[in-house]
């Protein structure tokens, strides 16, 4: 048998003799989780923006996650297709600049994500987890739907598990390669608490905070917090399994990117 084929037909005990080496907790709704999935993922959001308008996000980026090698995960992620509803802008007066034009409906930008776990423990044997990212957002979405610039993002990723509570947390800042005056340079903050109930059902509560350096952002933060309950990982065939959920995201600071999101997930794990 080729190493090729030999690599293929091992796919699957590999990744669970990788999978064994970390926690089981499940994937929160927002916070990237730290340990490696294998599983297709979709997520539809409902934002409420201000001035009465809404964003439809049908997919949000999600998409398949790997476990090729060792310690390793990458995330082909699928554009979304973003929906504008709701008021559009008002005529301006006589003399004023006209509003911006609104964005029409079309596909996001293309993404990557590339997992390495550091460390890591299973619940037999301390229960954490130390994971580095790296991110890449690529502009191939339709106008107005799109960042107009490639990004990078570098994260860290922590968790530790207590028992049935855990947390999963992650540290990021987004670094365009042009266009900082509009796009900024974020830095990303989102952790996320998660206690098990019933081996399925895993209530959670996560702080998704950003904050914006540089450009016309520059200072000025934002702070959502979001409830929600995850439910899985509900066996169906051998490896194959479901695990879904939904949270409301609620912003508790002046200005934010928008006022309120609903965030439904599903996934396929395998």
């Amino acid at each position: 048998m080729s190493p090729v084929v030999q690599y293929f037909v091992d796919w699957f005990p590999r990744v669970t003799r990788i999978q064994s080496e970390q926690p089981h907790w499940v994937t929160p709704l927002v916070t990237v989780t730290p340990r490696l999935e294998e599983e297709y993922r979709y997520d539809q959001l409902w934002q409420a923006q201000p001035h009465g308008k809404a964003l439809d996000n049908f997919g949000a980026n999600k998409g398949l996650e790997l476990i090729p090698f060792q310690n390793t995960e990458i995330i082909l992620g699928v554009p979304g297709w973003i929906a504008h509803n709701g008021a559009l802008p008002p005529k301006p007066k006589k003399g004023k600049k006209p509003p911006p034009k609104p964005a029409s409906d079309g596909w996001a930008d293309e993404t990557f994500l590339i997992k390495y776990r550091i460390l890591s423990g299973n619940e037999e044997n301390g229960d954490y987890i130390l994971t580095a990212f790296m991110g890449f957002q690529v502009p191939t979405g339709d106008d107005g739907n799109s960042a107009g610039h490639t990004i990078y993002t570098p994260t860290v990723a922590f968790g530790k598990g207590f028992g049935d509570f855990a947390f999963q947390s992650t540290v990021g800042v987004a670094i365009p390669n042009g266009g900082v005056d509009r796009l900024s340079m974020p830095l990303n903050w989102n952790t996320a608490f998660q206690y098990r109930v019933m081996r399925y059902f895993w209530p959670e509560l996560e702080f998704n905070y950003t904050w914006y350096t540089l450009g016309e952002n520059t200072g000025k933060n934002q702070l959502f917090i979001t409830p929600g309950l995850i439910i899985g990982r509900i066996p169906i065939h051998d490896r194959v399994g479901m695990t879904f959920g939904a949270g409301y995201q609620v912003a508790v600071t002046h200005h934010p990117a928008y006022n309120h999101a609903v965030i439904a997930t599903g996934r396929i794990p395998f």
